[in-house]
């Protein structure tokens, strides 16, 4: 008899989870790198405000990914609610800036393109009653 593909565990953690750390885990890091060098670009040659913002956005978006992505690997209860409020965010913040309501942090549109759908898939999935009872939810 197969197993159902939710009861699958890597290194005693469901396999969505560990996929979701690893995916979590380069997202944050290229965040992280990007948004250093937006940051080190403004200072050298100075862009718009809304640019300067978007460069600590990214940054600090990395930062809290990798937080809560390790966080979510050790099986803590704050990492499951961190990576749930980022990608609540995410796809509030990226839903605005798509139809141009207000977008202080000058995210491009063309962001929401991927990173709504991504969000949508991830929280369905962290969203799951097995997953909330893991993390005592």
């Amino acid at each position: 008899m197969k197993k159902p593909i939710e009861n699958i565990n890597v290194r005693e953690r469901f396999l969505g989870v560990f996929i979701l750390v690893i995916v979590q885990s380069l997202v944050g890091l290229i965040h992280i790198f990007l948004g250093s060098v937006m940051i080190l670009g403004t200072s050298v040659a100075p862009y718009s405000t809304s640019s300067l913002i978007y460069s600590y956005y990214t940054l600090a978006f990395g930062l809290l990914t990798l937080f809560f992505t390790i966080l979510l690997w050790a099986g803590k209860r704050l990492g499951w609610i961190g990576t749930v409020a980022i990608f609540l965010f995410v796809t509030i913040a990226d839903t605005i800036a798509f139809f141009s309501l207000f977008n202080v942090l000058g995210i491009p549109k063309i962001a929401g393109l991927g990173e709504i759908p991504y969000s949508l898939i991830i929280l369905c999935y962290l969203l799951q009653s097995h997953i909330k009872l893991k993390y005592a939810i």
